[in-house]
């Protein structure tokens, strides 16, 4: 009873500092909103979150190489890591926005804004409860690194494989603030891109008959990718099956009164725990081939330079994961939340990708994604 009533009170304690620090996290919010921060053009975003963390008293705040921000707070042996991908996607016609999305408008409670909720809310929440909690008191043996990591657009968990193969960095759990209502992921598909080109032979369009059409060539092909989606059996008890998506298609010719002898289609295939890549990829190859011989199916690959022209080229592949639900980071995820809250959170899988793909899926580190909506 004395133990519940000491808990009771520094969970008080700790909402009413939250309370008090949520004014200058807002404007740490909005001052992210207001900066675009397309993927590999991060570095006014990055610059704000170093100023933040200097201001709060971080530690070691730097820039890696690739063009990630790393502070940390603590000194003790045991290693969590906070993450948030700072980069967003386009806005693409921006008279669709109800509200300008780089004003951060603040409505009904609300802030409006590209990146507001994937990730740069969970971000601001993260730099600022790290930075609450090293006020508080962490425990001596605890150090918290909170990563504001870009490319996480362009090429979701690269920045992790980054960290986990070239610094130091060994966290011995890793919380991703995905946008999750509040509710704790343990889980997620993983994802690969693959590209399936068809040839042909160009003629004239008033003349189709003497050349052979690559988009024709490619018809069946996406029909036979279309009945193997629906075929995959593989089913896991929480993150379900696969899926395969053919997301676009571009096609070549010497003109458009002309026949195409290029077809090429892109394929989201999304992968639950017990595929493989490369058993992924075999099956597209069977599929395709016996669509339309002479079928190209290749895996597609990442090489692009990062704001700071750092290249980190990988496989476009990133694989499913889960963390037992059952383990001891699942369970004090869920007390915690349910603390804070004041209700049992709901515990679900992630619904897209997140670096967990490599924190989790590449090195099994165990990995939760919290954060706001």
């Amino acid at each position: 009873m004395e133990q519940n009533r000491t808990e009771k009170h520094e969970i008080e304690a700790v909402m009413k500092l939250a309370e008090q620090s949520a004014p200058r996290c807002i404007e740490f919010l909005h001052d992210l909103v207001t900066v675009p921060s397309p993927s590999r053009a991060e570095r006014l975003a990055c610059e704000r979150v170093m100023r933040e963390m200097e201001l709060l008293g971080y530690r070691d705040v730097h820039l890696d190489e690739m063009g990630n921000v790393l502070g940390r707070v603590g000194s003790g042996p045991k290693i969590l890591a906070y993450d948030a991908h700072i980069d967003t996607v386009g806005i693409s016609n921006p008279t669709h926005w109800r509200y300008d999305p780089f004003r951060g408008i603040v409505t009904g409670g609300t802030l409006f804004g590209r990146g507001a909720s994937d990730q740069k809310g969970g971000l601001a929440a993260l730099v600022h409860g790290a930075a609450l909690a090293d006020q508080i008191g962490l425990p001596d043996d605890v150090t918290v690194w909170v990563a504001a990591t870009v490319n996480g657009e362009d090429c979701v968990g690269l920045a992790w494989q980054y960290l986990l193969n070239e610094t130091p960095l060994r966290p011995e759990v890793v919380v991703i603030a995905m946008p999750s209502h509040l509710g704790v992921c343990y889980g997620q598909r993983g994802r690969m891109e693959v590209e399936i080109a068809t040839s042909g032979v160009s003629a004239h369009g008033s003349q189709p008959d003497r050349g052979e059409n690559a988009i024709s060539a490619m018809m069946p092909v996406i029909e036979g990718l279309n009945g193997l989606h629906r075929k995959l059996e593989i089913d896991h008890p929480m993150l379900g099956r696969g899926s395969l998506a053919v997301t676009g298609i571009t096609s070549q010719s010497p003109s458009l009164t002309a026949i195409p002898d290029g077809c090429v289609v892109h394929i989201d295939r999304r992968l639950t725990i017990g595929e493989t890549a490369d058993d992924a990829l075999a099956q597209m190859r069977d599929v395709a081939e016996s669509a339309t011989k002479g079928t190209e199916v290749r895996l597609l690959h990442y090489g692009l330079p990062s704001w700071r022209g750092f290249t980190y080229p990988t496989d476009k592949v990133f694989p499913a994961w889960e963390t037992a639900e059952d383990g001891a980071a699942v369970r004090s995820a869920m007390v915690t939340a349910e603390q804070v809250l004041g209700r049992t959170p709901r515990i679900h899988r992630s619904a897209f990708s997140s670096n967990g793909c490599a924190t989790a899926g590449i090195y099994g580190i165990p990995t939760i994604g919290f954060g706001p909506a």
